[in-house]
């Protein structure tokens, strides 16, 4: 059986070591760089491509192995996709109701939840069958929170206790649905929003803080008929999406760990170029500058309907903060290097309402714990969050920690190790590759001492 992976379509991302090793640094780190596109951004430009009737032209689209999986399972439901030699993306859509049936039947989303949630929406509405499923790590996260609300529009979805891989039966068509999420996902948001497009039936989605808005941006960017207020949207039967045209921001989630060591290494100054800060993902920025965090944002502009800027980010003392729950949405997936922020900060860091956390790549509360513990760090550990006890001039203790397969839990304890009595190893690190290849390459060219 041949099923269609990103590596039969496009170029692969380098290999990532299982085991890297960053040094203490002692002479700050320097220079300017801009991070690869939002990955964020990235999937939703493939699969709102796909969609669109016409050609779209996407530049700054990441190349990992989470949003090339995307782009291959686009693909694979017949999109049509060039590259030009300054890589920019070229993707002919199939329009709403155009898409085909991928070959044997079956997508691998590889490691991407994301993939996942939002092409669920998609096939949940198509005329044929499929089955979406992943890797060990995908195959363990709960997809409950999107095979519920489809079930209610009509889709036929069979999981193995609300994990996947998902089998999506064919359908007649789905029915319009009004729907109060529990949690704040904007990936539940997302793959209803999805579901009801490729039906043509009204959509509406509140939940109880507003997720990231990337998808509401693009939609209404393609011409649908879309409004938001406060925390809840509604789409209106859309029949045609327009194509896209826009250049991808740097992603803000790979950038925070070049901005977190930046502020914990002494006589650092570093700049970060064309950064979203779209204010639906910028909370980390909020939460750095609350605990004393030197950033200045620089030339502000829009840029594909989405906010950027520069930052430039010096060296500072910090202090522990109690993080404000409604801001948990906007930086969910940085808090596994706020936490090492956190530990360099006076006074003790509180998070609640980060429950999420626990359903990411792994349990990300439970694998910094166990790994700032293994640091020297002090961290007390609840259902739904952390306590972690910081000391300015802090170092970090030296040795071996283990990722977990998860690429921002690995990222962070590598940033740790600038800042650390001796290296720090940490294994699990291939899945870097899954958001960042350019990782180690865009930190030893800052300054940033490493052994792979």
């Amino acid at each position: 059986m041949c099923i269609p992976k990103y590596h039969d379509y496009f170029e692969y991302p380098e290999a990532m070591s299982s085991t890297i090793v960053f040094n203490p640094c002692s002479a700050g780190l320097r220079g300017d760089f801009q991070p690869p596109g939002d990955k964020s951004i990235s999937h939703r430009a493939a699969i709102f491509s796909l969609l669109a009737d016409g050609v779209s032209e996407i530049r700054g689209f990441l190349r990992a192995e989470d949003t090339l999986a995307t782009l291959a399972a686009c693909v694979a439901l017949g999109a049509g996709v060039s590259e030009d030699q300054s890589g920019g993306l070229t993707i002919t859509g199939v329009g709403l109701s155009g898409l085909s049936a991928p070959k044997d039947g079956r997508l691998d989303m590889g490691n991407s939840g994301t993939a996942m949630r939002l092409l669920a929406g998609v096939l949940a509405a198509q005329s044929f069958s499929c089955e979406l499923f992943g890797d060990a790590s995908l195959s363990g996260r709960p997809m409950a929170r999107i095979i519920r609300p489809l079930e209610q529009m009509g889709a036929d979805i069979e999981a193995q206790e609300g994990c996947p891989p998902l089998l999506i039966a064919a359908t007649a068509g789905l029915q319009p649905l009004a729907y109060q999420s529990p949690v704040a996902s904007a990936q539940v948001k997302s793959c209803l929003l999805l579901a009801g497009l490729c039906s043509g039936v009204d959509i509406s989605v509140c939940e109880p803080a507003l997720s990231r808005d990337h998808s509401e941006r693009m939609l209404a960017a393609q011409g649908a008929a879309i409004s938001v207020a406060d925390s809840c949207v509604e789409l209106t039967a859309t029949a045609v999406l327009q194509p896209l045209k826009m250049n991808i921001p740097a992603d803000i989630s790979s950038a925070a760990f070049a901005i977190v060591a930046a502020l914990i290494v002494p006589a650092s100054e570093i700049t970060v170029r064309n950064i979203s800060i779209n204010p639906t993902r910028a909370r980390l920025i909020d939460a750095l500058r609350a605990m004393g965090g030197e950033i200045e944002v620089l030339n502000t502009s829009e840029q594909g309907g989405e906010a950027v800027a520069d930052l430039c980010i010096r060296s500072s003392s910090l202090k522990a903060i109690d993080v404000p729950p409604e801001w948990v949405p906007g930086m969910i997936d940085e808090f596994p290097v706020l936490m090492i922020a956190a530990s360099l900060a006076d006074g003790v860091t509180r998070v609640r309402g980060a429950a999420e956390l626990r359903v990411k790549e792994s349990d990300r509360i439970s694998v910094m714990v166990d790994g700032l513990n293994t640091l020297g760090v002090t961290v007390e550990e609840y259902a739904d969050g952390f306590d972690i006890h910081g000391h300015r001039g802090f170092r970090f203790n030296g040795g071996c920690v283990d990722g977990h397969g998860d690429h921002r839990c690995a990222m962070s304890f590598l940033v740790a190790g600038l800042v650390s009595t001796a290296p720090v190893k940490v294994s699990g690190t291939e899945a870097i590759a899954t958001s960042y290849p350019a990782f180690i390459e865009d930190m030893r060219r800052l300054g940033a001492g490493v052994q792979v």
